[in-house]
């Protein structure tokens, strides 16, 4: 029996261990596999840079594609402008393609990519510009080519910028709900839609400034790129004098009217190559993976991308969770080769909590090295939060910032389920408000002064976080907050921003005020092995939620989010944007 068990257990062993090495392996295969060879760009090249498609802030890795013979690497909006630059002095690639359809970037996003395709501008190497139905949007970016041209039968979009909300206040008094809702700032107007039927006059005021400033921008850009007035690009869009493609021709907003064998004819003609020959088209994600564009010499420079809803606890997919980037500011504080911080904010805002906890080590790493903040589409309400405590704050001119202001609600269900569903509850408690946050009675007064006091305790620590970071006084910051939504344009006049700038601007004034003239960027939070995103991707639930977004189209899937993101509201301060205005 001794001998059974001694050749029993080495067996045992031998199996695991022969296991493990085949782990390694295999894996090591698979690993070799995912990592080819860079891809053969060949020969007078076409950069492609096709706006439909959404960029992230930061670059995201997809091993499951290089199975498909796919990049697997999908850049980020900093990745682009960093290709675009390289571009410009790349002998390989002799233009750029601008696919102008429609435009799936936010504007602050927009304006960031305008900058990037001018400055490859520089390098006298063609731009041209096509869509066959051209947004407003995707204009505005393809304005910047040498030539732009629209499809004969197609059309671009002209007739200014609008924003539209939805009111659920009806449908709640039908249902029998009643939220309970608290805020502090008159133009936090995140609750509006349960509790009125239509704008406020506060909203209204702050919306019509932050929209007017947005048009205005547009209307600047397309006169100095196309040289029309801004008053007759104006009077175009009111009158809706653009309505075909012959419209757009007629008042120079566009330079032909071609088809796509028509643009790559013309392709073929600025490469010197013959008519029957194929266009060499490169898309993004192939060149990412064909040249070295982030440079890897210097002192050491770290970009934080804090893009998302900011949530408490851990770290959830998409979103700036308090927990991992507390820890990752605290890493990056106390590492001396890192000898800035830029953090990139991209983000409505949300729990307040979580705000303060990334605020707090914000205030901590700024004591140590240089910290500048760079915001993307928005930086509002939790995303402003995070932010005001850097040394230097820039923003695009499109940015939506500010919303300095605090609310929660609870609703009161207890009508619609007796009287919708025939539910009622009963139950024991040990103290008077055990049960307060419970959603099948309504709250007492005492509760509800309760709720209203943690709103306006945490409204002011809020406003203390943002005197403190852009030393100012209290009233001053009280009088530009209550809640009131800013375009980063208006944002240096009241003192939220300190410059209109690119993320690349701040970068450059983080190694400036580190006083090192030679540095590289690393990105943070770090990508995950191959290994681990493989997984990710396999068990990821946002393939079933892109599969909702096709079943329903984007505006309303977006309509549902809003909803689910409703529940986040309950009971707990949130600092965040009114919503997410879907400028059209």
């Amino acid at each position: 029996m001794k001998s059974f068990f001694k050749i029993f257990f080495a067996s045992l062993l031998a199996i695991i261990v022969f296991c493990l090495l085949a782990v390694f392996i295999i894996a090591w295969i698979v690993g070799s596999a995912m990592q080819p060879s860079k891809p053969n760009l060949g020969s007078k090249g076409v950069l492609v840079l096709d706006l439909s498609t959404s960029l992230n802030e930061q670059g995201q890795d997809n091993p499951i594609n290089s199975f498909a013979d796919k990049a697997s690497y999908t850049p980020g909006l900093y990745d682009v402008v960093r290709m675009l630059h390289y571009a410009k002095y790349d002998s390989t690639i002799k233009g750029l393609y601008i696919k102008a359809d429609d435009n799936s970037n936010g504007l602050a996003a927009s304006e960031e990519l305008l900058r990037a395709v001018q400055d490859f501008k520089g390098s006298k190497k063609f731009v041209i510009a096509y869509g066959e139905t051209m947004s407003e949007r995707a204009y505005y970016i393809a304005s910047a080519a040498d030539k732009v041209y629209c499809h004969p039968a197609g059309g671009m979009e002209w007739d200014g910028y609008a924003v539209t909300l939805a009111f659920v206040k009806n449908l709640l008094d039908k249902l029998e709900i009643q939220p309970e809702i608290f805020y502090a700032g008159k133009f936090k107007s995140a609750t509006e839609p349960f509790r009125a039927t239509e704008m406020t006059d506060p909203n209204r005021l702050q919306t019509s400034v932050w929209l007017g400033d947005l048009y205005n921008q547009l209307l600047q850009q397309i006169s100095t790129t196309r040289g029309i007035d801004t008053a007759q690009l104006h009077q175009l869009a009111s009158s809706g004098a653009i309505q075909t493609a012959n419209d757009a021709l007629k008042y120079r907003l566009v330079d032909g009217l071609k088809y796509d064998n028509d643009i790559k004819t013309e392709l073929l003609q600025r490469l010197h190559q013959g008519n029957k020959e194929k266009v060499n088209f490169i898309n993004l994600s192939t060149y990412a993976e064909a040249v070295d564009y982030k440079s890897t010499s210097g002192s050491k420079i770290a970009v934080v991308f804090a893009e998302g809803d900011i949530v408490d606890g851990k770290a959830q997919r998409g979103t700036i969770a308090s927990d991992q980037y507390r820890d990752l500011l605290r890493k990056l504080r106390l590492d001396d080769d890192v000898k800035a911080i830029v953090l990139r904010v991209n983000s409505p805002g949300g729990s307040a909590l979580a705000s303060d906890v990334i605020a707090n080590e914000v205030t901590l790493a700024r004591k140590a090295k240089p910290v500048v903040v760079s915001m993307g589409d928005y930086a509002a309400s939790g995303g402003y939060y995070i932010s005001c405590s850097a040394d230097s704050i820039f923003a695009n001119a499109s940015t939506i910032t500010g919303s300095i202001g605090v609310f929660t609600m609870i609703p009161n269900l207890q009508s619609f389920f007796k009287n919708k569903l025939g539910i009622t509850f009963d139950g024991v408690k040990t103290a008077e408000h055990a049960d307060m946050m419970t959603v099948t009675r309504p709250l007492t007064q005492v509760e509800r002064q309760f709720l209203q006091n943690n709103v306006d305790t945490t409204y002011n620590t809020f406003k203390q976080r943002v005197a403190a970071g852009r030393n100012k006084s209290m009233a001053y910051i009280d009088s530009i907050a209550q809640g009131r939504v800013w375009t980063g344009a208006r944002g240096i006049p009241v003192g939220i921003v300190d410059r209109i700038g690119t993320l690349q601007d701040a970068i450059a004034a983080a190694a400036k005020m580190a006083k090192t003239s030679s540095y590289y960027t690393r990105d943070y939070p770090e990508p995950k092995g191959w290994l681990e995103q493989l997984l990710e991707n396999v068990s990821n639930p946002s393939i079933k939620e892109d599969k909702i977004e096709e079943q329903l189209g984007k505006k309303s899937y977006q309509l549902l989010l809003q909803l689910k993101n409703v529940q986040s509201m309950m009971g707990t301060p949130q600092a965040k944007l009114p919503f997410n205005p879907d400028i059209k």
